[in-house]
């Protein structure tokens, strides 16, 4: 009978440990699945931006960190088409922001944009000069000038086109010295007196403060940029992607945009 007690009490130890260890497992795994299921953003998100967005989005970055503690906003910057060409090559990132339609429409068409890509601000472009327009520029027509050094987009950048959009309304022929790769790449030329002019957006002269100076371009021969911002569908933080996308079309992210020169979606 003895016997059998032991059996029985090593067997009741048996279960007991069984489910106890059941119990720590449950309770283990439940933590990570409930956060995953939550929606909340945590962790790195990646946000491929044109140049032009560099100022602007680093302050929203700072501050969507701040609104989601556990996030971390990491930026790439650069010309719009050279960033939907890393795309479609496959980078890995989670954010796209262009400063046009068209490389966001090379995205998208691929089915590599989850949902529809939203316009959410817009942009002007002024003449970029030198501090203090030594060269006395007052319209596009002067860029047109032999002996005025110009520096443009090239034509494959946003910035590019609109430039040559502006050319063509003005109905002046521009030779430039350089075709860049971004906006930043104009606006250093001629900081640095290595053109005398550039066209460029109205964000980056107002971003360039006292190194350069700006002349307005008329509503007639000006153009209106259109910015839409996406998430990726590869995108390895879909939660961290869409909260970034909810906040830059946010009333908080709109203001840090209006703050750096942009114009709101709703308007042209």
């Amino acid at each position: 009978m003895s016997g059998y007690r032991g059996m029985a009490a090593r067997w009741l130890r048996a279960l007991c440990l069984a489910v106890l260890t059941a119990v720590v497992v449950a309770c283990g795994s439940s933590g990570p699945s409930s956060s995953a299921s939550s929606g909340k953003p945590s962790g790195t998100v990646i946000v491929l931006a044109a140049a032009s967005l560099k100022g602007a989005f680093d302050k929203i970055g700072k501050d969507f960190e701040l609104a989601h503690p556990g996030t971390t906003v990491k930026f790439s910057y650069g010309g719009s088409s050279s960033l939907a060409t890393s795309i479609k090559q496959g980078v890995s990132a989670d954010v796209f922001a262009s400063a046009n339609t068209a490389n966001m429409d090379t995205v998208s068409g691929d089915k590599m944009t989850e949902g529809t890509p939203k316009i959410f601000v817009r942009n002007k472009l002024e003449i970029v000069t030198e501090a203090g327009n030594p060269h006395h520029i007052k319209s596009v027509s002067d860029l047109a000038e032999p002996s005025i050094k110009v520096a443009v987009c090239a034509p494959a950048v946003p910035c590019g086109a609109y430039s040559s959009q502006v050319f063509k309304k003005a109905g002046v022929t521009v030779k430039p010295v350089s075709e860049e790769t971004s906006v930043t790449g104009v606006v250093t030329k001629v900081s640095l007196g290595e053109a005398d002019a550039g066209v460029v957006y109205v964000t980056d002269v107002k971003a360039g403060g006292s190194k350069v100076g700006g002349v307005p371009i008329p509503a007639k021969d000006n153009v209106v940029a259109d910015y839409p911002i996406a998430r990726l569908t590869d995108a390895p933080n879909k939660a961290g992607a869409s909260s970034f996308v909810s906040y830059v079309l946010s009333a908080k992210g709109q203001q840090v945009l209006a703050s750096y020169g942009f114009m709101p979606a709703a308007s042209h």
